[in-house]
């Protein structure tokens, strides 16, 4: 859990260095991340503690005892079993009850964070939000990352648009350390800002200001922004906030959703191609005369095919511009629903795999007879990590759709499944995993006979 811990700390330490946060504020940041990181580390405790202690009990001939007096191996994990079991159902509790919770808080602490010290809010290649101005930059350098190149700003008004737009080449962040003022100083750019007159009729004209400067100051207030609510919290409903029972309604509305937006998308498409007036331009009349020509086309001036060939293809270029973002954006939806389901099912497969992975670690530390951090630790580590990179490889298929998002969640446990039952059988029988003595036969014997031949 430490490791884990210190790895999370590595990972968002860009988002708690040079805050000036409080230590309640760092421990309530680790809290809120640690219920994710017992999900995680609870299978991989479960497979190394199982091996450590049944490789203890074999090393120092603990089994030999037990078997001496009619204990069998079944018997002696019997008790552990019922323990497990207890584990993988407080497991479930923990990750339906507790986890959404944390995960919720989490998103709120990191979003109230952000907004301390905003200069260190500012990530390069995208606009980021400060006060009442929206900045880009291209590059940020210096020892504090004061110096910033390609500045564009957009300033708020109280309208909804972006009306006022600075550009510069270079720009420089400076105030004092205790200040509520952050002063921007920009260099060799512009500054557009469209003007909105009263007058309705003036608004055709499009009036606007444009000047270029030197070096220009912006100042903005920081007394509202650095006075942050840890504690403040948004609606915010993303699927790892849920609860199975929430998942559960959350996956039927936007299966619901769906089915709607497709029918929405082929009446609209049905509505497009013309099919319901297309009886409408057929003039019902009998013609005694049959054309015998090889193009219906013929029978329209050239002028006039080459309109009907170009309302065509525009038809068809809407029609392909349509169906592709109407592609893009139920594929983002079809995302967002297969993770609601893998996060639905892994509530359970986590909880089966705690049992399972005990009954790969226990008859594996009593066949391999080593305990201790040695060899359980590296062969504990080797099966997890096969474990959760089966996980991550099919949860990553299934977010598209190229597997089902259920067997994407189940598979890694189903496949630890026979090991389990195998390693089982194997450490009942008190045998090694593999009989080489078995294979060393059957070649021996391959090559006798052929040397009889």
């Amino acid at each position: 859990m430490l490791i884990f811990l210190l790895q999370s700390v590595w990972l968002y330490i860009s988002e708690l260095a040079g805050k000036d946060l409080d230590i309640s504020i760092i421990i309530k940041f680790l809290s809120y991340v640690s219920p994710r990181l017992v999900i995680l580390i609870l299978p991989l405790t479960i497979l190394l503690s199982s091996i450590m202690v049944f490789g203890n009990f074999a090393e120092n001939y603990e089994f030999a005892a037990m078997k001496s007096t009619g204990i069998s191996l079944q018997r002696a994990m019997r008790s552990l079993s019922i323990f497990i079991l207890f584990v993988a159902i407080l497991t479930f509790f923990f990750s339906n009850n507790v986890n959404p919770v944390a995960e919720y808080n989490f998103h709120n602490l990191r979003k109230n964070i952000s907004k301390v010290k905003p200069t260190m809010a500012i990530a390069e290649g995208q606009f980021n939000q400060i006060g009442q101005i929206n900045i880009k930059v291209k590059n940020k350098s210096g020892d504090n990352g004061q110096y910033l190149t390609d500045v564009i700003i957009h300033q708020k008004k109280n309208k909804i648009g972006n009306y006022t737009v600075i550009k510069s080449k270079t720009g420089e962040i400076s105030s004092s350390l205790n200040s509520d003022i952050l002063k921007l100083k920009l260099f060799d750019g512009n500054y557009y800002d469209e003007v909105i007159p009263t007058d309705y009729k003036q608004r055709d004209k499009k009036p606007h200001l444009k000047s270029y400067f030197k070096e220009y100051i912006l100042n903005i207030n920081l007394a509202e922004i650095n006075n942050v609510d840890f504690d403040d919290k948004d609606d915010v409903n993303k699927y790892t906030m849920l609860s199975v029972a929430d998942l559960d309604i959350t996956i039927d509305s936007l299966l619901e959703k769906r089915k709607e937006d497709y029918k929405l998308i082929s009446s609209k498409m049905h509505n497009r191609s013309n099919a319901l007036v297309l009886n409408d331009n057929v003039k019902n009349k009998i013609v005694d005369t049959i054309y015998k020509g090889e193009n219906f086309y013929d029978l329209f001036k050239l002028k006039k095919q080459v309109q009907l060939f170009d309302l065509a293809i525009s038809s068809v270029n809407s029609t392909n511009s349509i169906i592709k973002s109407n592609k893009i954006i139920q594929a983002y939806r079809e995302k967002n629903i297969n993770k609601h389901i893998i996060s639905l099912h892994d509530k359970f497969s986590i909880s089966f795999a705690c049992i399972i992975l005990f009954f790969i670690g226990a008859p594996l530390g009593a066949i391999i007879r080593k305990g201790g951090f040695g060899l359980p630790l590296v062969i504990s580590i080797v099966l997890f990590l096969v474990y959760h990179f089966i996980g991550i490889f099919t949860k990553n298929l299934a977010e598209d759709s190229s597997i089902s998002p259920i067997l994407a969640s189940w598979l890694s446990t189903i496949i630890m499944l026979p090991i389990s039952i195998y390693l089982t059988n194997r450490a009942t029988r008190d045998r090694s995993i593999f009989n080489f003595d078995n294979f060393y036969i059957i070649i021996n014997n391959f090559f006798n006979r052929s040397n009889n031949t």
